[in-house]
């Protein structure tokens, strides 16, 4: 299976939820709309041809002076066909919030309690978004790059 054959099934069936479509090295990446995230990841996954059953990482990176700031990012693999996928969908600042995936594949679990926890990024529908890193009262997101790189927190761990 060819990445082109996904792309040119993304682009027949979705043509309204794919903001843009590119390839480098090998590399294919979709752009999606946000509120179609959970429609294509599903179909990425069922569709015969495509078989993207393993949902390999999910992360988010931080555009700091771009409108919408942030971008999810899920890095797919079909082990039927040997291919890899990468789904993106952007994310704003003022809504931060995209839907969980973890209904299509569970491993999305602890990746976006990662990224909830270090870019603040909410995921809507998550079966238990808390931290996973960080304790509780830590204050931000130190991935964010407004985060103040001198920023003292005490280390605190659980209390006895």
């Amino acid at each position: 299976m060819e990445a082109n054959l996904t792309i040119n099934k993304l682009n027949t069936r979705f043509s309204e939820s794919i903001v843009d479509v590119h390839s480098y090295r090998g590399d294919h990446t979709a752009v999606v709309r946000k509120k179609d995230i959970l429609e294509v990841c599903t179909f990425l996954r069922d569709d015969k041809e495509l078989l993207y059953n393993f949902m390999m990482d999910l992360t988010a990176v931080d555009y700091l002076g771009r409108e919408p700031r942030f971008e999810v990012v899920y890095h797919l693999y079909s082990l039927a066909h040997n291919q890899r996928f990468r789904i993106k969908t952007r994310v704003s600042e003022s809504e931060c919030c995209v839907d969980s995936i973890v209904p299509i594949w569970i491993s999305a679990n602890w990746f976006e309690r990662e990224v909830y926890d270090l870019y603040g990024i909410i995921f809507k529908g998550h079966p238990e978004l808390r931290r996973i890193l960080l304790y509780e009262d830590f204050q931000g997101h130190p991935l964010r790059k407004d985060y103040p790189i001198k920023k003292r927190q005490p280390l605190i761990g659980p209390i006895n």
